[in-house]
C-alpha cells in the first residue's frame, strides 16, 4: 500500500453478488456468442444458442436496470483519497460506459431479432413482447451496433480487469478487495 494512503471501504454485499453475477452472466453471454458464429447457418443448434444469448441477455438487461436503480438509492464507497482525481475520473468513465454498454447490448439483440421477425422468448417459455415490427433495415442496423458494443465491451472489461489487478498487487491500496467477498478469518 502506498504510505499515507486509506484502504478502500468495501460495496456492501449485496452490491458486490449482483456485480459478480452480472459477470458470471456475462462470460456466459460472450461464450454463446461465439458458439453462435461456429454453428450452421439455419439449424435447430444455432436457433438454441442464438435464443439462449438472448435470454443470458435479458436476464443481464433486468439486473442491470434493478442495481442501477439500487445504486441511486446507495452510493459506492468514495475512491477518493485513494485515486487521484483524474483516476477517480477515469474510473467513474469507465464505470457509465460499461453500465451504458451492459443495457444496450441486451436492448441492440432484442431489437435485431425482433426487427428480423423472430419471437423472443425468456429460455424458450416465456414470450417477451415485440418492440419494432419486421424490419430488416432495422434489423441490421441493430445487429451492427450490437456488434460494435462487442468490441467496446471487450475493451472496457480488460481496461476495468486491468486496473482492478492493478490495484490488487501491484498498489495494494485495497480498491480491489472493495468488490471480493470477504475472506473468513
Amino acid at each position: 500500500m502506498r504510505s499515507g494512503t486509506v484502504r478502500a471501504s468495501r460495496y456492501d454485499p449485496f452490491v458486490r453478488r449482483v456485480h459478480w453475477l452480472i459477470a458470471i452472466l456475462a462470460a456466459i453471454a460472450i461464450a454463446l456468442a461465439w458458439s453462435i458464429t461456429g454453428a450452421p447457418r439455419h439449424s435447430g443448434v444455432r436457433d438454441r444458442l442464438i435464443e439462449l444469448h438472448g435470454s443470458v441477455g435479458l436476464v443481464i438487461l433486468v439486473l442491470m436496470l434493478f442495481w442501477m436503480g439500487w445504486r441511486l438509492r446507495h452510493k459506492s464507497p468514495p475512491l477518493r483519497p485513494l485515486l487521484s482525481g483524474l483516476e477517480a475520473l477515469l474510473a467513474r468513465a469507465t464505470h457509465v460506459a460499461l453500465l451504458a454498454l451492459l443495457v444496450a447490448m441486451p436492448l441492440t439483440g432484442y431489437i435485431a431479432l425482433s426487427a428480423a421477425g423472430r419471437v423472443v422468448t425468456l429460455l424458450g417459455v416465456i414470450p417477451i413482447p415485440t418492440l419494432v415490427s419486421a424490419n430488416p433495415s432495422v434489423a441490421r442496423a441493430a445487429m451492427a451496433l450490437h456488434l460494435i458494443g462487442e468490441f467496446l465491451i471487450y475493451g472496457l472489461v480488460a481496461l476495468h480487469v486491468g486496473a482492478a489487478l492493478m490495484h490488487g498487487f501491484l498498489r495494494r491500496d485495497g480498491i480491489l478487495e472493495r468488490m471480493l467477498p470477504r475472506r473468513s478469518a
